[in-house]
C-alpha cells in the first residue's frame, strides 16, 4: 500500500530539507548528485553520477532505504552492501519517525551509508 497524498507531501518536504543540506554545490551536480524516491511504503536515498565509461548515461547508487510498517508504526532501516542487496541496519533496525531515519543516515556512525 502506497503512502497517502498527505503522507507523501510530508515525506517529500522532509526529504527536500535533507537533500538541501547534503547535495553538492550546483556546479558539481553534473559529476555527482543526490536524489530520493518514494515507492510504496519506502523511501530510498541514492547517489546520481555518470557511468564511468559513458558520461552521457547516469547511474544511481543506493545509499539508504526506510520502509514504513503501518501495523507496527515503525520505519525499518536498510543499507545496501557490496552484494547490491538491502540489509537491515543492525545498530538501529527500526525507528519511530522519518526524522530519526534521516538523523541516522546523516550521522552514519558505522560508515554504512556514505562509505
Amino acid at each position: 500500500m502506497a503512502f497517502s497524498e498527505i503522507e507523501k507531501k510530508r515525506h517529500e518536504k522532509k526529504m527536500d530539507e535533507f537533500l538541501r543540506k547534503r547535495r553538492p554545490p550546483p556546479h558539481e551536480r553534473k559529476e555527482v548528485d543526490l536524489g530520493y524516491r518514494l515507492e510504496g511504503q519506502s523511501i530510498e536515498i541514492f547517489e546520481i553520477r555518470p557511468l564511468w565509461n559513458n558520461p552521457n548515461e547516469l547511474i544511481e547508487e543506493q545509499i539508504a532505504k526506510a520502509t514504513y510498517v503501518k501495523s507496527q508504526k515503525t520505519w525499518k532501516i536498510f543499507w545496501q552492501r557490496a552484494d547490491l542487496k538491502w540489509h537491515r541496519y543492525d545498530p538501529d533496525p527500526e525507528v519511530d519517525s522519518i526524522d530519526d531515519f534521516l538523523r541516522i543516515v546523516e550521522n552514519d556512525e558505522l560508515a554504512c551509508f556514505w562509505g
